[in-house]
């Protein structure tokens, strides 16, 4: 499983939890329908590209998108 994979299958287990479906969440926030079909494909890839950034720098992607000041905060 690719990271991106992992993250679509992140996206409909959290979504479960709070009793949403994923259809409603990318709705809500206005984004494009398909992008978690892409995501489980592999074919999304600007977040590929991002995470292989953050790999290769050793980084977290948090710290990347400038979530949190803590480049260490994926360990």
């Amino acid at each position: 499983m690719n990271n991106t994979q992992i993250i679509a299958e992140r996206i409909k287990k959290q979504a479960q939890i709070k009793g949403l479906t994923v259809k409603k969440i990318l709705e809500i926030c206005v984004i494009d329908k398909n992008i978690v079909n892409k995501l489980a494909n592999g074919k999304d890839t600007c977040t590929q590209n991002i995470l292989k950034i953050a790999d290769y720098l050793d980084c977290s992607v948090d710290y990347l998108l400038g979530r949190t000041d803590n480049p260490n905060s994926h360990k």
